[in-house]
């Protein structure tokens, strides 16, 4: 337990999120109330470069833009947390005070379709002897197959030890202090988190790295005591203090804490919900693609349709319950994509949307891809887009579209309630991206998701989606936790 004593009379949390697109910093509070939080500021930046999302020296330089520009409040920040991509890992030199020796593959990269595939081709082929069926490792894109194919193009020294995005960046802010995770003078560990780890094989219902991961690396002469996060928290559990350099460069408390991070999306997640889990709150996000995520008691996986389960974070978990919680979710290639696609704008969505009635369905069945392929809730490569017949009226062409999107939300929660979700229903679902702007829409999908699950389904509007802020909670959590 870290101690509370120095902390401001009002302390701040600071959470980053780093994106496609940019980063951004949130800086909250408890209410005054004590009932939620309270955003103080909020800012973002954008890559100067497409290709900077992947340059850890940008990551560097935006995570201090951000924190000059946000001054005024850092001399009260107790804690900070940080989100990253899923699986998108560098490696570092654990010798060298973490120097980058390969640089990021980003949560996009699909080892098959390297620039020499052969490597990507030979990582799968292990993985394939020694994942269990269905495990989310063996994805492509995983952080394992990515750590594995550059094995295979030049072995690891025995220094270099895998970081994550947002391990990386908490790295650079962590004294080097022992207490906290380093060694004596240029020699640091890696510490990560349970959502970041999932991806690299890490065992989330035994706290673990699993034997079958620890032959895999063997077996390929990687020592796992080297390359693997030497520890592995909760998203929220502390970390370890802020290094001097970092005081003295912004300005922060030699006492703030930094926490173990997260992934965007489930950064997203807890942005968007209550700063308590509860069991059956969900959240479907409506942005470009279609994802959902729902709290449940059992934990569920099935690699094939992109299924699989985050260990709930213990900093948020009720304190009258022992027992784990997970975050079953899984995403679509259906989404709001399709509508940019159809020519439809802002104005227009916003007009046509106005003379839809969202208590009569459409005889239009639509499945609204914009490409060929789908990964949930079925997964098919083959299957097409379904957006014809076109009526003569686009309010009936955008309302037959919308219906399509929702009736995959509801096929996504039922193969939840198929794989063994419990509840097997969720009880209140958020909404957050663009999608969750519209309230005829919300209306729809509320009368389509009651009618599916034959009970009540409560279909709310996201207060606040933001991964950043959700990171921001993360940081204050562990304070609170009672």
């Amino acid at each position: 337990m870290f101690p509370t004593e120095g902390l401001a009379s009002h302390p701040c949390f600071v959470g980053f999120d780093l994106g496609t697109s940019g980063a951004r910093i949130s800086i909250i509070r408890l209410s005054d109330d004590s009932s939620g939080y309270q955003e103080l500021h909020s800012q973002s930046v954008s890559w100067c470069d497409e290709k900077r999302y992947d340059d850890p020296a940008a990551w560097m330089s935006a995570v201090a833009i951000l924190l000059e520009g946000s001054a005024e409040h850092l001399s009260s920040v107790a804690s900070i947390c940080f989100s990253g991509t899923s699986a998108s890992c560098l490696l570092i030199d654990r010798a060298n005070a973490g120097a980058v020796t390969r640089l990021p593959r980003m949560y996009d990269y699909d080892v098959r379709h390297s620039v020499d595939p052969i490597y990507g081709v030979r990582a799968l082929t292990r993985l394939e002897s020694f994942a269990p069926p269905q495990h989310t490792t063996r994805s492509p894109t995983s952080s394992l197959a990515k750590l594995l194919a550059w094995h295979e193009q030049t072995p690891l020294s025995k220094h270099e030890a895998l970081a994550h995005q947002a391990d990386y960046l908490a790295l650079q802010f962590l004294s080097e202090n022992k207490a906290c995770g380093s060694g004596p003078s240029n020699f640091r560990s890696v510490s990560s988190d349970w959502h970041n780890c999932l991806k690299l094989g890490y065992d989330v219902r035994n706290m673990c790295w699993p034997l079958w991961l620890l032959a895999c690396l063997s077996e390929a002469n990687i020592d796992p005591r080297n390359v693997l996060p030497e520890k592995v928290v909760s998203p929220g559990q502390p970390f370890g203090t802020i290094s001097r350099r970092m005081v003295e460069q912004f300005g922060l408390p030699a006492s703030t804490v930094i926490v173990g991070g997260t992934t965007d999306s489930n950064a997203a997640f807890v942005a968007s919900c209550p700063s308590v889990a509860k069991l059956g709150t969900a959240v479907t996000s409506l942005g470009s693609t279609l994802a959902i995520k729902q709290t449940s008691k059992n934990y569920i996986e099935d690699a094939t349709v992109g299924v699989y389960s985050h260990r709930f974070p213990s900093v948020l978990m009720p304190a009258s319950t022992s027992e784990a919680y997970w975050l079953v979710g899984g995403a679509s290639n259906v989404g709001c994509a399709v509508l940019r696609q159809q020519n439809f704008t802002n104005e227009e969505l916003r007009k046509l949307s106005l003379l839809i009635d969202p208590n009569v369905d459409t005889h239009y069945r639509y499945y609204p891809l914009t490409k060929t392929g789908e990964r949930f809730p079925v997964a098919d490569s083959n299957k097409k887009p379904i957006l014809h017949p076109v009526p003569s009226e686009r309010a009936a062409y955008l309302h037959g579209i919308l219906q399509g999107i929702s009736d995959v939300e509801c096929g996504g929660y039922l193969a939840l309630t198929t794989l063994g979700a419990d509840p097997p229903i969720p009880h209140t679902i958020f909404t957050s991206g663009g999608g969750g702007q519209n309230e005829i829409w919300r209306i729809m999908r509320q009368r389509r998701l009651k009618s599916t699950f034959k009970e009540n389904v409560q279909v709310l509007r996201a207060q606040n989606s933001e991964p950043s802020f959700g990171a921001a909670v993360l940081a204050a959590a562990h304070l609170h936790v009672s």
